[in-house]
This record gives C-alpha cells, structure tokens and sequence, in this order.
C-alpha cells in the first residue's frame, strides 16, 4: 500500500484497537474476513465502496444494506469505517478489511493468552509451504475452488491448532489473489509479531484525560509492559475519582471508590 490507502489502514488500525471493548467484538475477525472474501469476487461492489467521488453516506448505507444482518453492529461500525476512508485503489480497501479482521483475530488471542501458540503455528506452516513445492501448486491452482483450498489447509494444520490459526489460514488458502502462499503467510505472522509488541490497556476515569495526561500514563505502562501501550480511555462516574487500569488480566484499581470500599471492609471485618 502507497500513499492515501497506507495513511487510512493506519489510522484504522488506531481505531479497531480502540473499539475492542464493545460489545460483540469477539465476531469482528471472522465477520471481516467473510465481507473480504465477498468483495473480493465482487469487483464493481469494492470499486463503488472504494470510489471517494461518491457520498460517504451513501457507501456506508450500502454497508449496511448488504451485510447488516449477517454481521454484527460492531463489524458493520468498523466497515464503516473503512469505507469512509480514502484508497489509491478498490484492492487496498480489499486488504485492508483483511489486514483488520487478521488484527482482530490476534488481539483475541493476545487476550486468551494464545497468541504464542498462534505464532508459532503460523511459522511451522509457513515453513511447511515454504518446502512443498506440491502444496503451493494446490493453493495457486485456479482450477481448484477456493473452498477446496480452504478444506486442504484446515485438514493439514489439523483439529489440534488453535481456531485462530486454522481461521486464518483457511481465509488466506481460499483468497491468496495472486499472492504466492508463503508471502501471505509470512504477512500473517508479521501481523502477529506487531500485535506481540502492542498492548491494550483499559484506563476508566471519572474524567476524561488530557493529551498530557494520557501520554504520561501510556509512556508509565509501556515501561511496566516491556512494549508499547495504547490506552482506550472510558469516562465512567462510579470510578468517583482516580483511575482504574486494565492491562489484561492485570487490573490496577487507583480509584477513591476502591479506597473507599477498602475501608467499609475493614470496618466491618
């Protein structure tokens, strides 16, 4: 990606990471990877939803239109979005809904403590296509249906890989597009290791932060992490005042109503 369509998927990125709370978004990777398979075929659908001379308006209706009772509120937000953006071409905003349901997958398994697993996964596979001059013929077969290819990539990985992978590669097998299978792969894994080096921290304050704020905040936890933390702020009065940081499992509870309720306990113990 160049230009316009590099400048969008980032500050997509940005903002799939900050929709990650919401409700509903453990679907958000397979419903991206399922709109992405569609538009893939569909060449005058991504061409008009790509088309920065029509309305946004009018390309995010049709978003709706077309996949807002098969996906979830959250991923139809997120298409959305992507739509609203600008793209050098219709194949920029294919890939990026892919590259977006690919992170969305990986912040799920960074979440369940799977993404090790994952990563390595992805790089025995990569290895094993890599090595197999027969597989990769398969996978770039244009007489073999995309299903095929999907079913042949989930009998290899097997029953035993995490769902994760299996989703992905099975996505990547049946829409490679002229890609060759080890250089998707390899963009899969990328994907992961960038994921890897980023972390999610849940900030509840009572008031919103300023910019100040919450650059001192991300810059104490990425210290604490070891990697880079983006913060999604949510103003909530029940925290009364203070902050209350999630970071995972890890949760840092530095909010008065916490104190206070520390110290009803120890009154009544």
């Amino acid at each position: 990606m160049l230009g316009s369509s590099r400048e969008s998927l980032a500050a997509l990125r940005t903002s799939l990471d900050a929709r990650s709370g919401e409700p509903g978004f453990a679907a958000v990777a397979g419903d991206l990877l399922a709109v992405a398979s569609v538009l893939g075929r569909e060449k005058s659908l991504r061409q008009t939803l790509a088309d920065s001379g029509q309305p946004v308006e009018a390309r995010q209706g049709i978003v709706r239109q077309l996949f807002g009772s098969q996906i979830g509120e959250t991923s139809v937000a997120v298409l959305g979005d992507v739509v609203a953006a600008r793209w050098s071409d219709d194949a920029d905003l294919v890939e990026a809904v892919e590259r977006l349901g690919a992170q969305a997958a990986f912040v799920g398994a960074d979440r369940d403590g799977s993404l090790d697993r994952v990563e390595d996964e992805l790089f025995r596979f990569g290895r094993a296509v890599d090595s197999s001059p027969e597989l990769q013929m398969a996978l770039t077969d244009p007489s073999l249906p995309a299903d095929r290819k999907a079913a042949l990539v989930q009998q290899l990985v097997g029953s035993q890989a995490s769902p994760v992978t299996a989703q992905l590669l099975a996505h990547t097998a049946a829409n490679l597009r002229g890609s060759q299978p080890a250089v998707a792969v390899q963009h899969l894994a990328d994907l992961a290791a960038e994921q890897r080096r980023r972390v999610l921290a849940e900030v509840r304050s009572a008031v919103a932060l300023t910019d100040e704020q919450s650059s001192r905040l991300a810059a104490a936890l990425s210290t604490l992490q070891g990697r880079q933390v983006r913060l999604n702020v949510i103003v909530d009065p029940e925290v009364v005042g203070g902050i209350v940081v999630s970071v995972g499992d890890e949760v840092i509870d530095g909010s008065i109503a916490s104190r206070l309720e520390q110290a009803r306990r120890a009154v009544s113990a």
